[in-house]
This record gives C-alpha cells, sequence and structure tokens, in this order.
C-alpha cells in the first residue's frame, strides 16, 4: 500500500537548466572542481523545483547525467562509444541515438554512478520528502550495445550486463536509498515483438538480491526521446505476463494516451500499487488544477486511493523547464485537493 494515499512522485529526470545544457556541450573548458559545482548546483535547482511543487517524492533530476547514453556506457568497459550521431539532419527522433561498439569483455569496475548521485541528493535534499533513485535495467541499456561474436543479440548482452545492474541496485541500497525505480522502458515498448514472461524472468532476476529492502518501482513507458514515442503505445500486449513483475509499485503512461487502457488500473492495482502518469511530458498544454482533480478522480473509479499514486507520464528532462514547473505545481495542488475532499 502506499505511504500516503494518492502520492505525489516523478519519474526521474528534469529539465536541464540552460546553462548547464551550454556547459554539457563543452565540459573540456571546465576543470573537474568546476563540473563538480555545476553537478551541486544543478541538483539544487532540480530540488527546489520539486520541493517549490509540493511533491512526497523527489529526485535529483538525474542532472549529473549529462547524457543519458555516455552517463552510463561512460562507465562500462569492453566497449568503444560512437562519437557521431548516425543522423543529423530532419525530424529529431531516435534514431539519432548512435550505438556504441562491443570490444571486449563488458564490465563496469567503478559502478555505474547511481550510488554518488544519490549521495549528492541525499547531502543536498531537505528533510521531508522521499528521495528517489532510479537506474535503467539491463535490458534497456543492452539497446545502444551492437552484437558481436562474444554477445550476439540482444538477450545475451542483457545477460552481461544483469550482474552489473545488480551490484548497482545492492551499493544502492547499501548507501541508504529506500525508495528506487529500476527504468525498464524497453520492454514495454517491445512488448508487442517479444515474449513477456522473459521480459518479467529477466526483470526479477535483476531485482532479486534488493527485493524486500526498499520500495521498488519500474516504470512503463513507450519512449520520449525528444519528446517521441518508439513503442507500440498499448499496455494490452504485457499483461497478464507482467503481473509476475516482482515490484511493489508499476508506473503507467496515461496522460498522453488521453487515458486509454485506464481501467486496467484496476486488476493491476489488486497487486500493485499504481502510479498513474497524468499529466503529459510531450505537450506543452498546461494542466490545470481542475483537469488533475478529474483525472485523479478517475483513476479512483477504478482503484483505491491507497493503491495510488500519481506522477507525470514519464521523465520531464524532455520538456521545457518553465512548462515543467507549472505541470508539477499544478499536479500537486489537483491531488492535494481531492486527497483532502475523499480524506485519503
Amino acid at each position: 500500500m502506499q505511504p500516503i494515499p494518492l502520492r505525489t512522485t516523478v519519474i526521474g529526470s528534469y529539465p536541464f537548466p540552460g546553462w548547464l545544457e551550454f556547459a554539457s556541450k563543452h565540459l573540456d573548458r571546465f576543470g573537474a572542481d568546476e563540473i563538480a559545482e555545476m553537478q551541486d548546483d544543478a541538483v539544487r535547482v532540480a530540488i527546489a523545483d520539486q520541493t517549490d511543487a509540493g511533491l512526497d517524492v523527489i529526485t535529483d533530476g538525474e542532472q549529473s547525467r549529462f547524457d543519458f547514453n555516455l552517463s552510463f556506457y561512460g562507465y562500462l568497459e569492453g566497449i568503444e562509444l560512437e562519437s557521431r550521431s548516425p543522423r543529423f539532419f530532419g525530424p529529431p527522433a531516435h534514431d539519432q541515438r548512435g550505438k556504441h561498439q562491443i570490444t571486449g569483455e563488458i564490465a563496469a569496475p567503478r559502478g555505474l554512478g547511481a550510488v554518488e548521485e544519490f549521495e549528492r541528493l541525499r547531502r543536498l535534499a531537505p528533510s521531508g520528502p522521499t528521495l528517489k533513485a532510479s537506474l535503467p535495467g539491463p535490458y534497456t541499456l543492452a539497446g545502444r550495445l551492437l552484437p558481436n561474436e562474444r554477445y550476439p543479440d540482444r538477450y545475451a548482452i542483457t545477460e552481461a550486463l544483469l550482474p552489473i545492474i545488480q551490484r548497482e541496485l545492492e551499493a544502492l541500497i547499501e548507501a541508504g536509498c529506500t525508495e528506487l525505480t529500476l527504468d525498464e522502458p524497453s520492454m514495454s515498448c517491445y512488448a508487442h515483438r517479444e515474449d513477456p514472461a522473459r521480459f518479467v524472468e529477466i526483470f526479477n532476476r535483476t531485482v532479486a538480491p534488493i527485493r524486500g529492502r526498499c520500495r521498488l518501482s519500474t516504470h512503463l513507458c513507450f519512449g520520449n526521446f525528444k519528446g517521441h514515442a518508439v513503442g507500440l503505445r498499448r499496455y494490452a500486449p504485457m499483461f497478464p505476463a507482467f503481473l509476475g513483475i516482482d515490484v511493489d509499485e508499476l508506473h503507467l503512461e496515461m496522460a498522453s494516451r488521453e487515458f486509454a487502457e485506464i481501467e486496467m488500473i484496476g486488476p493491476i492495482a489488486e497487486k500493485f500499487d499504481v502510479a498513474v502518469g497524468i499529466i503529459d511530458v510531450k505537450s506543452y498544454y498546461i494542466e490545470t488544477v481542475d483537469d488533475v482533480q478529474q483525472r485523479v478522480r478517475r483513476c479512483l473509479e477504478f482503484a483505491p486511493a491507497e493503491r495510488l499514486s500519481f506522477a507525470p507520464d514519464c521523465g520531464l528532462s524532455q520538456t521545457a523547464r518553465w512548462a515543467a514547473r507549472r505541470k508539477l505545481a499544478n499536479m500537486v495542488a489537483g491531488v492535494r485537493q481531492v486527497r483532502e475532499e475523499t480524506g485519503a
């Protein structure tokens, strides 16, 4: 059950301030101490925006992941990073993200940096909100690595990454993290064409060492690079197989899909808590407080308050900061009003 009925939370990422966008493209002009200072300052900004909105759960906004690919792949040994995008012109989309060659045994002797991120968040955050860390799962992380003779397909790469992710998860728990999201958006993007039961088995093996040691969630979405989806945007292909996934909470993308399949939160809530995405991160329409209240009430038609939390559909990194701030503020205000009205 939710620690707070109708809890307000986020997925993970938050928009970079403009100065950080600039700095991340010119890191060679800064020293190591200056980069560390920038990371602290950016996390302070993300924390302030989230706490100003009044969220029950906050993250570091993934502000020190200057680039999603390089942030994690930069920790891996046995790969050669793609330095150039495969496509420069035309509409921005997923095919502009490079894939990396595997050159040897995949390893991460320094970890993946998530522990340092969490420790920074804990050092800078005020008391009150729950602090959440996020980490990509092995199947999603495998998506940007090219198979070779040693690792002949994506599943083989996934198996190589799985113990690396397990160690990082365990290190986060040992560092004091009590709320953790293992992101596997690739599983929800490709469940329509792959075996969803196989995805569940991979996920459950990945999290086995930390089950019962934290509040664990996973985020099922359909992609959000440059505000674009990449998968078939339907949850039906994942179920009933995904009811076997070993988590406390499932995050579902609903707002950008006009709440299609919203009735599915009923059977899901019989087993898990459900974090419903009620804010569309791909749209610059700013949901009003009244919009949010209506959406929360609709969700309550299918699932009880003690099973529900509310969040944006996905991370906010692809949404302008001015819009993200307003969306979060209205989301929290709308949820709180329903919470007060219902006595939840």
